[in-house]
């Protein structure tokens, strides 16, 4: 099969062979011609299957001939994330490079003027995060008033980052009727609601539903929780590797590793949501072109992440779910290549290693390695130690005397004064015996006599 059977325009077939795109894969062939027809489209594959291209190139064919005057959106395209946008506009540009179709991407993290005004001098599509697109919105940069198509890309990530409010509001301000597709490497339940509300008579595709890759091979390295990092650089010198991705559940600990790996000598660079926009773009395009050779990141930074030449992706820390793990693993084996997905587990890790298996339908193969010392004992640090008090520094104040109080000083004075007998004294009539104020040491008899 290939992509003649389509009725493609001859400019998309000539940008597919320039890209290398020669046999459909499973999604492209059931997806493509429903999606060609504008049919509204659920496509359910796991990631690196070319579910892209399924609504890339009917965006491509509805719009390549128009005029290249200035022009509204037609097309929107949404996404959990800025690498997952970044790689779409790049698979426009590719597949649409002998068209006049622009593309433009909206995401937050970088400034908001190049995204105005590429906005205003007119694009075709628009690849955005929910977040930064209603941003635009507020500011009266968009105009969807001739937008047909809907795109909403990886829907149950967006779905798990909180986004589905903000998509809500966005498709609320859509014109109807229009053709929408939704895809997913997984269907959430909870999508159910959003779909009936959302699209219309949906035809759907599902392609390997909810299972990886069947070009990766999946292995188990059991290990104590102390030993994760030591092993870690262990394995990674003994793998005969292309690229390798490192999951970990923290940015902290991505940050962690990867200062671990580089003093081990290791190209690493690391990539999650605190790094600057400028910092993710510059570690993936190092990352693709070989001069970084291990990158470390979080889930929600590595959506998006589409480079051929990932051979392992190793899971530090396993993931939270078998959803997660499909999606991790889906960044190798890409594009019909052999991948292998390599995930520590420790004692606490049971539940969750099962569920994955079960996802998989099959137990996962374990494997030791031989060079390494798996008793080396928990540090100290390890276990929770409240640290001692530092010493006490002494205060200018301990080599001051002591103040005493008011009612110290009165009483002394008091024991100073010589006694003298009531009887004795030139009270008046009327006067009360004189007290000692307490406040400041002051006999009253004086106030008292005034008083009368």
């Amino acid at each position: 099969m290939s992509f003649t059977q389509f009725s493609l325009h001859q400019r998309l077939l000539s940008a597919l062979e320039k890209a290398n795109y020669t046999t459909p894969t499973p999604i492209q062939t059931a997806a493509l011609p429903l999606a060609l027809a504008g049919k509204d489209l659920i496509g359910t594959a796991q990631t690196g299957t070319g579910k892209t291209a399924v609504f890339v190139l009917p965006l491509l064919q509805r719009l390549h001939n128009i005029p290249t005057e200035k022009r509204p959106p037609r097309a929107l395209i949404l996404t959990p994330t800025r690498e997952l946008a970044e790689q779409i506009h790049d698979t426009i540009r590719q597949l649409g490079c002998h068209t006049n179709v622009r593309s433009a991407t909206v995401y937050g993290g970088v400034g908001m003027t190049p995204q105005e005004r590429a906005l205003r001098n007119g694009t075709e599509i628009i690849v955005a995060c929910p977040g930064r697109l209603l941003d635009h919105v507020a500011r009266g940069n968009v105009d969807f008033s001739r937008i047909e198509c809907l795109v909403l890309d990886e829907a149950d990530r967006m779905l798990d980052m909180g986004f589905l409010p903000s998509v809500k509001r966005i498709i609320g301000m859509l014109p109807s009727p229009r053709q929408t597709m939704l895809f997913s490497a997984t269907f959430a339940p909870e999508l159910n609601a959003f779909v009936d509300a959302t699209l219309q008579n949906p035809q759907r595709v599902g392609v390997s539903l909810a299972a990886p890759a069947e070009t990766v091979t999946h292995v188990l390295y059991p290990v104590p929780k102390h030993l994760k990092t030591a092993l870690l650089i262990e394995v990674l010198s003994q793998l005969t590797r292309e690229s390798v991705l490192i999951f970990t559940r923290t940015k902290h600990r991505a940050n962690r590793i990867a200062e671990q790996l580089s003093r081990a000598g290791h190209a690493t660079d690391v990539l999650h949501s605190n790094k600057s926009q400028t910092h993710r773009q510059k570690a993936l395009a190092q990352f693709r072109s070989g001069e970084v050779q291990v990158l470390v990141a979080t889930d929600i930074a590595a959506r998006g992440i589409d480079v051929a030449s990932i051979s392992h992706v190793i899971n530090y820390d396993i993931p939270d779910c078998a959803d997660t793990y499909i999606h991790r693993i889906g960044r190798t084996g890409r594009a019909e290549r052999s991948g292998e997905a390599l995930t520590f587990v420790t004692m606490e890790d049971g539940a969750t290693l099962q569920e994955i298996e079960r996802a998989l339908g099959e137990r996962i193969a374990t494997r030791m390695v031989d060079s390494f010392n798996y008793k080396q004992p928990a540090p100290k640090t390890d276990e929770f130690q409240r640290p001692p008090l530092p010493p006490r520094r002494p205060s200018a104040a301990a080599d001051r005397p002591v103040r005493q109080d008011a009612t110290s000083i009165s009483q002394k004075k008091q024991q100073t004064k010589p006694s003298v007998p009531v009887a004795a004294s030139s009270r008046r009539q009327g006067e009360r015996p004189a007290r000692a104020s307490a406040s400041r040491g002051v006999p009253t008899a004086k106030r008292a006599s005034r008083r009368g």
